[in-house]
């Protein structure tokens, strides 16, 4: 339950940060462009601050490239992902909440080019995981939680504006609940974030085949 308990924690404050930053009323101003900075500190924080506990996943993408790569339990998959789950919900109503209940209206995205962006975005976030937290190479690293946040800022100022930048299931449900995704496209960004994080899974077996569970 400690795991569980902490990935609750993470995910929560990550999908707090993209609301507090990313929802902008005339009251209640966000950080704009600076939004994707607030958010990759965030997961960094909450990384070093979790990571020696539930390895710090706070994304069901994640949790299912770990599992694939060998370093979860199958078991463990249905508490991480339902922690992960509930913080997002949890956190979206504080958000939305402190920020007044704006009436917002997510915009539109553009199906194709979002299932892409999405799909490299989190194939570049698990990529780096897997690396730089699971490989026998890089064990013991202080650097894991900044490389960690580092990536999803990247990925969000250089697609952000194409998909929204989730990269996160978690992330999407929540941003959904906040008028942040469109609700009718949210789909876009579930099967491109979970397939992104599959993918890198595949592709870090593949160029490390030595580098097993054990």
């Amino acid at each position: 339950m400690k795991r569980y308990a902490v990935e609750f924690i993470g995910t929560f404050f990550l999908v707090f940060t993209v609301g507090c930053t990313v929802i902008s009323t005339d009251s209640h101003p966000g950080a704009g462009s600076l939004a994707p900075i607030a958010i990759g500190s965030a997961l960094m924080v909450m990384i070093y601050a979790g990571g020696h506990i539930s390895g710090g996943h706070f994304n069901p993408a994640v949790t299912l490239g770990v599992w694939l790569r060998g370093k979860l339990p199958a078991s463990d998959i249905p508490g991480y992902m339902a922690a992960q789950v509930v913080a997002a919900v949890v956190a979206a109503i504080l958000a939305l909440f402190l920020k007044g209940n704006p009436d917002l209206t997510a915009k539109q995205i553009e199906v194709a080019p979002s299932l892409v962006a999405e799909f490299l975005g989190t194939f570049a976030l698990v990529w780096v995981i897997l690396n730089v937290a699971t490989a026998k190479a890089t064990a013991g690293n202080s650097n894991y939680g900044l490389a960690i946040g580092f990536t999803v800022l990247t990925m969000a100022f250089a697609v952000g504006g194409i998909s929204g930048g989730a990269f996160n299931p978690a992330v999407a449900i929540g941003a959904t609940m906040m008028h942040l995704i469109n609700g009718s496209q949210v789909w876009v960004h579930l099967v491109a974030d979970f397939a992104g994080g599959a993918a890198a899974a595949v592709a870090f077996k593949a160029f490390a085949p030595a580098d097993d569970a054990a």
